[in-house]
């Protein structure tokens, strides 16, 4: 066999940073933000340093370290680090941070930004964190590019994304009508290199090997490029993945690595490939010295037999080659009931058999009916079928079973989304299954994911939460009264389902007297009508309010109150020319300091507190301006003899005449003319000028 080994491989710039840091840094108290790399050797090794990876800032301390791995995140991870003094220690690969530079000078200059990507993939979800408008992200170029016309646009790409499907997109992208279109090929340097080098090695080669972590978007690039120039493509994960015996058949074999791929796995791959080609000899120089004219069979083999005779415990046949008749046990024959008369005429006829041991050999006919069946089902889940297993063991790899003659395995990265610990809370469980690769080299073996079912429904659901959630937003506008039903209250507000989508209702929205707890107004569980007050269709955001549908207190005061009412209220406030009364929730009432009592007062406080409960008539009631006049004295007799003030020293000097003069001139009008004189100010000032000033 040739080996031709790509010349690029290994970590790029990149990723080295990132694990060179990783692997150096200080363990104590350090996070990383997402798997470092997609490779789980290589993330075992960091972990078993103590370091953890993390999916959500919120696992990572106050104050603690936390590396930014080469993908990059988006610009809200950086400002929350900052809130929460934790310290980023960067390594974003140059090439993506060039990236998130353009999206974000050029979403601020009002481009709608257009990604090249995997949706899902992590370096893109970080770019869409630093767009500030429109943001699309589009992987195939038979997608929609509808939806751009007439915008200006901004095209990036992902820096490990195809080279050639990103040039097949920039084509259709031409065909529509944007404004303005400014095209950055962001895709990583070294990425096209490895990339052109891979589809060159393919194209000279019968057979590939593409080294790298099943979920590097990188690696499986190459893969893709690997296959479309050659026929035999084999992903290896790690060295005990290559199977030699399925190798060893070609006569040239080329070998391609992954940007997070490290050069010591390859080289691993390489050991295990010399090991077995020395092993492969030897075994071949034993079984060439030890071979001799008898046939040899495999287990599982299909032969074709003669009849020869049968008789009451099986029919007897003979193989090719064979020197001696063998044995179809009856309980091996495909027949209901077994009769050895029924096989009187067939001497002489061929029938299909299968090896199900050797050494003696054994035949079955019945074992082909169940083989056929085990085929067709293998090719309905080769189509994607989903299929089901229960889970029968466990190892370090992940979780085992069985599915007719073959034994399944599900790798720990393919249980669910995220890290699996403690593999075996899942043996004696049932398992939702999807191929992924079948192995009939060794032994019969498939390899299966329930992750893939997992991430499809929850996609699928988000999908249809995102078309409930468009229709809900285009059918809602601002002002609109709804009815919702109270799903929960927090201290805050209350949230509130309308057509399935969660609103808030703030808890000064409630009432217009406000209220200390939401269950003061609503209750859990009930429908009520809402207004539409702000919605915010880009942060999935509405707010409501329950008052703005309710009657303000002054606006039923008018059917309540009417002058010369007595009311009972509370002192709420106390200020030089007067107290404020709270009549109810929401209106108050002012009894001027001459409407306090039949005596003079200096000031208010001499006769009310705050608190004070005190009955009053209502002498004047303007519902329009939200003002009633209220007196304490008219509900008390005047005494018959009343001083109105202390008599003071007469100032000296006509100065001090003139002012005793007015003191006494005022004291002495009517009622009547005292609380219009106090209703229309002093010194031209209005009561509500007053207020203002000593509030």
């Amino acid at each position: 066999m040739q080996l031709l080994i790509a010349k690029s491989g290994g970590f790029c710039r990149g990723v080295k940073n990132a694990v060179d840091t990783a692997m150096t840094i200080p363990p104590e108290n350090v996070y990383i933000y997402g798997e470092i790399i997609h490779n789980p050797e290589v993330v075992q090794k960091i972990t078993e340093r103590g370091i953890k990876t993390v999916d959500n800032l919120n696992e990572v301390p106050f104050g603690a370290t936390l590396i930014i791995r080469s993908h990059g995140v988006q610009k809200a991870v950086y400002e929350a680090c900052l809130d929460r003094k934790i310290k980023v220690v960067d390594c974003t690969c140059e090439f993506v941070r060039r990236t998130q530079k353009i999206v974000d000078e050029k979403s601020k200059a009002g481009f709608t930004i257009v990604i090249i990507g995997e949706k899902t993939h992590p370096e893109v979800i970080g770019l869409k964190g630093w767009c500030e408008g429109e943001v699309f992200v589009f992987t195939s170029e038979d997608e929609d590019f509808s939806v751009l016309r007439g915008k200006n646009c901004c095209i990036v790409s992902q820096t490990t994304f195809s080279n050639e499907k990103f040039e097949k997109i920039i084509k259709n992208l031409d065909n529509n009508d944007e404004k303005t279109v400014e095209v950055f090929k962001t895709i990583c340097y070294t990425t096209i290199g490895r990339q052109n080098e891979a589809s060159e090695l393919a194209a000279q080669c019968e057979a590939m090997i593409v080294i790298g972590g099943l979920n590097s978007s990188n690696t499986n690039k190459l893969y893709d490029i690997c296959r479309a120039q050659c026929d035999h493509v084999f992903r290896v994960e790690q060295a005990a993945d290559l199977d030699y015996k399925t190798i060893k058949r070609f006569k040239k074999v080329g070998m391609v690595s992954g940007a997070s791929t490290p050069n010591w796995q390859t080289q691993e791959v390489l050991s295990k490939m010399e090991e077995m080609e020395t092993e492969a000899k030897a075994m071949m120089d034993e079984v060439v010295a030890n071979m001799d004219n008898q046939p040899r069979f495999k287990k599982g083999q299909l032969v074709t037999a003669t009849i020869s005779s049968a008789d009451d415990s099986g029919i007897a046949v003979l193989l090719p080659l064979a020197k001696k008749e063998i044995i179809l046990d009856k309980e091996e024959v495909d027949c209901e009931v077994y009769n050895k008369d029924d096989y009187a005429d067939k001497i002489g006829e061929e029938i299909e058999l299968m090896v199900m041991a050797v050494n003696p050999v054994k035949l079955s006919q019945k074992s082909i009916k169940k083989l056929k069946e085990e085929e067709a089902m293998l090719a309905e889940i080769k189509d994607g079928k989903e299929f089901t297993i229960e889970c029968t063991g466990f190892n370090k790899g992940g979780l085992t079973g069985e599915l007719g003659s073959y034994t399944v395995f599900v790798p720990a990265r393919e249980i669910r989304s995220g890290y699996v610990k403690e593999l075996e809370k899942y043996v004696g469980k049932k398992l939702r299954l999807r191929l992924i690769e079948i192995k009939t080299e060794r032994r019969k073996e498939i390899i299966a994911s329930q992750r893939a079912i997992i991430e499809e429904e929850r996609a699928a659901k988000e999908a249809a939460k995102a078309a409930k959630e468009a229709e809900f937003f285009a059918s809602i506008n601002v002002d609109d009264v709804v009815e919702g039903k109270v799903e929960r209250v927090t201290a805050f507000g209350a949230f509130v389902s309308v057509n399935g989508f969660d609103c808030l209702a703030h808890i000064s929205d409630l009432s217009w007297t406000g209220v200390k707890s939401v269950t003061d107004v609503l209750e859990i569980g009930k429908k009520y009508q809402f207004k539409v007050l702000k919605i915010d269709a880009e942060a999935k955001k509405v707010s409501i309010g329950y008052k703005q549908l309710q009657p303000q207190p002054w606006d039923l005061a008018a059917e309540k109150y009417a002058e010369g009412d007595v009311i009972h209220g509370k002192v709420v406030r106390i200020v030089p020319f007067g107290a404020f009364v709270e009549v109810e929730k929401g209106i108050d009432g002012l009894v001027h300091v001459s409407q306090i009592s039949h005596e003079f007062l200096e000031n208010p406080t001499t006769a009310l507190t705050i608190g004070d409960e005190i009955d009053a008539k209502i002498l004047k009631l303007d519902c329009a301006e939200k003002k009633m006049t209220l007196s304490i004295k008219a509900l008390e007799p005047k005494p018959e003899n009343v001083e109105r003030r202390a008599k003071a020293p007469k100032a000296e000097g006509a100065e001090g005449e003139t002012r005793e003069k007015v003191r006494k001139t005022k004291v002495q009008k009517p009622v009547d003319e005292v609380t219009e004189w106090h209703e229309g100010g002093v010194g031209g000032a209005s009561i509500a000028d007053l207020l203002s000033k000593n509030s």
